[in-house]
C-alpha cells in the first residue's frame, strides 16, 4: 500500500469514528426532544460514515497490482465508489423527505432543553474541523472521495447550524420549525448527492483534460530542443494517480528517423518526470523550414482559415511540392463541423487555385 492510500485510509477512519459518535449523540438528543430535524442529522451523519466504509473499500482495491486484464491497475475504482457513495447521500435524502413530510402533514412539539442545545453546538463545531481537515487532505491527495466527503461534511455543518437556529427560534416563540428544516436539510442532502454523481458519471465517461494538467505537459514538450509545437494531446485517466496519452510534436522536416527515435524517447522521459504523464504514444507533424515557401504560405491560410467562426486553431500545416495538408481545429459548439471544414476547402481552393488541399478535421480535446 502506497502513501496516498494510507493517508486515504486513515483519514476515512477518522471520518467513521467521528460520525458515529455524532451519531449517536444526535439520535439520543433527537428522540428525548422529539426533534425530527435532529434525528434526520442524526442519519446524514450514519451515511458520512457509510461512505467513509466505502471509500476504505474503493481504495484497497484501487491499490491492487495491476495483472493480466487490467494491465493499467484498478485506480478506476476510486470512481466507482465516489458513485456508490453518491447513491447512497442520495438515498438518505430522499428517506428524509418523506420523513419530514409526514412530520408537516402530522406535527409534533419538539421539547428541547440545554443539554439538547449544547450538544448540537458542539457536533456544528466538530462537523466543521472535520470537513476543513478531509476536503483539505483530499485535495493534497487527489482524492475525490475524501473531497467529497468534506464538502458534505462542511454541509453537515450548515444543516447542524440551522438546527441550532430553529431551536433558538421555537424557545423564544414557541413557532416550530422542526418538520420545514428537516425538508430542507433532506434537499439539501440530495443536491449534494446529485452533484456527486454527476460529476463521478463525468469522469467514469472521460471529460475533457484539465487545462492545467494540459498546459503542464504541453509545456514540458515544448521545453525539449528541436520541437516547434504541442498539439493534439489525448489523456485517458486510468485513476486519480495515472495518465497515460498521447501527443503530436512539430518538428523540421529534415530530422532523420534516428534524430526522431531519441527525440520520442526524451520527451516521454521528460514529460513522465516533470508531471508523472505517461506518453505512449508521439505523433510527428513535419514543419516546413523558415524562410521556405511553406512557411510564406502558412500565413495566407491561417489568415483565410481564421476568418470563420468555431475554427479555432490550425496546426500540422506541411507544403510539399504543390499539395498542402494540416490539420483544422473546430470547437464543438460549430452547428456542422463537417459542412465547415468543406467550406474552408473551397475558399482556399478558390483563393490558392495551384494548391491542392489536404485537411483533416480535428477537433477541441484539450486546452
Amino acid at each position: 500500500m502506497n502513501d496516498r492510500s494510507r493517508v486515504i485510509i486513515r483519514t476515512s477512519v477518522i471520518g467513521i469514528l467521528t460520525n458515529l459518535l455524532l451519531a449517536g449523540f444526535k439520535a439520543a438528543v433527537g428522540l428525548f426532544a422529539n426533534s425530527i430535524a435532529i434525528v434526520l442529522d442524526a442519519v446524514n451523519n450514519l451515511s458520512d460514515a457509510l461512505s467513509s466504509v466505502i471509500t476504505i473499500i474503493g481504495t484497497r482495491l484501487a491499490g491492487k497490482k495491476p495483472d493480466k486484464q487490467h494491465p493499467y491497475g484498478h485506480g478506476r475504482v476510486e470512481y466507482l465508489s465516489a458513485a456508490v457513495i453518491s447513491v447512497i447521500i442520495l438515498y438518505a435524502g430522499v428517506t428524509s423527505l418523506v420523513e419530514s413530510i409526514k412530520k408537516i402533514i402530522h406535527p409534533e412539539t419538539p421539547d428541547y432543553g440545554p443539554a439538547a442545545l449544547i450538544i448540537v453546538g458542539v457536533a456544528l463545531l466538530v462537523k466543521i474541523l472535520l470537513g476543513t481537515f478531509v476536503k483539505k487532505t483530499g485535495e493534497r491527495v487527489n482524492a475525490d472521495t475524501l473531497v467529497a466527503s468534506g464538502k458534505d461534511a462542511l454541509n453537515d455543518a450548515i444543516i447542524s447550524a440551522s438546527t441550532l437556529a430553529a431551536a433558538v427560534v421555537f424557545l423564544l416563540t414557541h413557532v416550530s420549525l422542526e418538520a420545514w428544516l428537516g425538508a430542507v436539510i433532506a434537499l439539501v442532502i440530495i443536491k449534494s448527492g446529485i452533484d456527486l454523481l454527476r460529476q463521478t458519471i463525468s469522469e467514469i465517461l472521460g471529460q475533457r483534460v484539465d487545462s492545467e494538467i494540459a498546459r503542464e505537459v504541453k509545456a514540458s514538450v515544448l521545453s525539449v530542443p528541436q520541437v516547434r509545437g504541442a498539439y493534439d494531446l489525448i489523456l485517458h485517466n486510468y485513476g486519480p494517480n495515472l495518465l497515460i496519452g498521447s501527443v503530436h510534436i512539430e518538428v523540421d522536416e529534415d530530422l532523420t528517423a534516428r534524430q526522431l527515435d531519441a527525440l520520442e524517447r526524451e520527451i516521454a522521459n521528460h514529460v513522465a518526470e516533470d508531471t508523472g504523464v505517461i506518453l505512449t504514444g508521439i505523433g510527428i507533424y513535419a514543419a516546413n523550414l523558415d524562410g521556405s515557401e511553406g512557411a510564406d504560405l502558412f500565413l495566407k491560410v491561417r489568415k483565410l482559415v481564421m476568418a470563420h467562426d468555431h475554427v479555432l486553431q490550425i496546426h500540422g500545416f506541411y507544403v510539399q511540392d504543390k499539395d498542402v495538408r494540416f490539420d483544422l481545429v473546430v470547437g464543438f459548439e460549430a452547428e456542422d463541423r463537417r459542412a465547415l471544414l468543406e467550406q474552408v476547402r473551397q475558399e482556399l481552393t478558390q483563393a490558392l487555385p495551384e494548391y491542392n488541399f489536404q485537411i483533416t478535421l480535428d477537433a477541441d480535446i484539450s486546452d
